[in-house]
């Protein structure tokens, strides 16, 4: 409709009446395109479509501060991760336990954990069981690799502060656990790029687990991966995992 419809089309419209099936489509392809049939359209709506409209946009409009703040804080975390961090709590507390029976180092268990404690975390940030609005959050235009890093720099905000405090506790300098930590993360977001970041945190927490976890607690001590000569390893697995992110970071936004 290259003409602007006229007051009775309009109305009827407006109405819900009946129209002819080719003037009905020609008012709603104008009405697409034109804002000043639009606000003729708005003045002569019914009261009942006046008040439904008022009602909608009422609906979506920001209830005040605390919903602008949810809505930051949604930006970068979920709310699983909240029953998560008191899990992460009680496994630090649970391997602070562990470090005084006997076959256990003063270190061994935190240093154990430590590298996949923030993994578990990424798994939990993008689970689709533990997140109500991951459909949503998935399908949005920043779905990609910039909120895949937000959420994982909050799971390392909420992580290392208790690592720390539990690795003081137990005589754990983060010099032992600290790289490890920041390269099993690194790798992990990699394979994200690949597999989807839920799958890849699963792999690498049970590779760790059956490689690293298991051996060391039959043969007991502080396995190699985590001595203090394995450090200029662990930054060349950060670095190198980092780059993989970079240069494949156009795959997550199909995450």
């Amino acid at each position: 409709m290259s003409e602007h419809p006229s007051a009775d089309s309009i109305a009827r419209y407006a109405g819900g009446d009946e129209l002819p099936a080719d003037v009905l489509w020609a008012v709603e392809a104008h009405l697409e395109t034109c804002e000043t049939c639009r606000l003729r359209l708005a003045d002569v709506a019914p009261p009942r479509v006046t008040a439904l409209t008022a009602t909608v946009w009422a609906g979506l409009e920001p209830a005040g501060t605390p919903a602008r703040r949810r809505h930051r804080l949604a930006r970068w975390a979920t709310p699983s991760l909240l029953p998560w961090l008191a899990m992460t709590a009680f496994v630090v507390l649970a391997a602070l336990s562990l470090d005084g029976l006997p076959g256990h180092t003063a270190s061994s268990g935190v240093l154990l954990i430590a590298p996949i404690v923030p993994v578990l975390g990424v798994a939990a940030a993008w689970s689709r069981g533990m997140d109500p609005a991951y459909e949503l959050v998935v399908s949005t235009p920043r779905a990609g690799l910039q909120l895949v890093l937000r959420r994982t720099f909050a799971v390392l905000v909420a992580v290392l502060p208790a690592l720390l405090l539990g690795g003081w506790l137990a005589g754990a300098s983060p010099a032992y656990w600290l790289l490890p930590c920041l390269g099993v993360t690194a790798v992990t977001l990699a394979l994200g790029g690949v597999i989807g970041v839920r799958r890849a945190a699963v792999a690498a927490a049970f590779a760790w687990s059956v490689l690293v976890v298991g051996p060391a607690a039959v043969v007991g001590g502080v396995p190699g991966v985590l001595a203090p000569g394995a450090a200029p390893v662990w930054a060349a697995v950060l670095v190198g995992g980092a780059a993989a992110v970079f240069f494949r970071s156009a795959a997550y936004a199909r995450l």
